[in-house]
């Protein structure tokens, strides 16, 4: 397999799908500019919009999603694989999911990939979200293999966001093969600045694979702060490229996944892996188990 350039675009997304669609194809057509054959967006590239009754009304079916349109002619139009880290997708059943869809050379969707792992948390400085009321999370995690546009091959693995927090699903995509994952996101400026770049590095490492990682960066329409910064990761867990701030950017690297071979050599974690069994004991049953001694 042969070396390939891929980016990152970071956006701003507003709650506007037709504006963030104007946004999406200047950027990508900037990554294609500058040789990436690989683009991926961010998560939430189609619009972020946190009031419920607006988010109901953006939202559409893939069919008619103007995201998917853009993406498709685009793809189509400069013979990339376009990547776009997810939009809000308004599935048959009236329910929402976080899609992320890979779109190949001819403009056809060769994946796609809901977002396992809904982020419903509470933060310090008084954020809360509760991702699982809007959206329902998917249940199957997706790899693909990429070839054309001067990919050989390269087998990518599908997250989005939250799901960073869940090594086990990367480390499932990395033994089904994945040597490229994927990360698009939306972090909390709040998190990003804690985690955002240890968790990356942390997940290529672990599996000896590239991570792209596209972020939305600033303040965006509906209020949210979000914290950019987007990334590429080679499988040694050194950061090839970076956009270090918050606003629109593009980001491109070369992937090469000779490399990502080349750590899995070094570091057979994946290969020396072992099931086990937890034995979870209380301090009053090793109590019990001594008094009947």
């Amino acid at each position: 397999m042969g070396a390939f350039k891929a980016a990152a675009i970071q956006m701003r997304s507003g709650t506007s799908p037709e504006r963030n669609a104007v946004d999406l194809e200047r950027l990508v057509r900037e990554a294609a500019g500058q040789g990436a054959t690989y683009i991926q967006s961010p998560e939430m590239t189609g619009a972020l919009v946190r009031d419920s009754q607006a988010r109901a009304a953006s939202f559409t079916s893939e069919d008619k999603d103007i995201i998917v349109s853009t993406s498709r002619k685009l793809a189509k139009e400069l013979g990339v694989f376009l990547h776009i880290g997810s939009t809000a997708i308004l599935r048959a059943d009236g329910k929402l999911a976080n899609r992320a869809l890979l779109f190949g050379p001819d403009g056809a969707t060769i994946a796609a990939y809901d977002k396992i792992h809904m982020f419903d948390v509470d933060l310090d400085n008084g954020e809360s979200w509760r991702e699982s009321a809007a959206y329902e999370p998917g249940n199957e995690a997706v790899v693909t293999e990429i070839s054309g546009a001067g990919i050989d091959g390269a087998k990518l693995g599908f997250a989005v966001c939250y799901d960073l927090r869940f090594p086990q699903l990367f480390r499932a995509e990395a033994m089904a093969g994945a040597d490229l994952l994927s990360v698009p996101a939306a972090f909390t400026r709040q998190t990003g600045e804690a985690h955002w770049h240890v968790l990356l590095r942390a997940r290529a490492i672990e599996n000896g694979a590239y991570v792209i990682a596209a972020a939305q960066g600033g303040l965006h329409e509906d209020g949210r702060e979000t914290y950019g910064h987007s990334l590429i990761v080679d499988p040694w867990g050194r950061i090839v490229a970076e956009a270090a701030h918050d606003k629109p950017a593009v980001i491109v690297a070369e992937i090469d996944p000779a490399q990502s071979a080349a750590a899995r050599k070094k570091i057979p974690n994946l290969k020396n892996s072992r099931d086990f069994a937890v034995n979870a004991t209380s301090v009053e049953a090793q109590s019990l188990r001594g008094a009947a001694s």
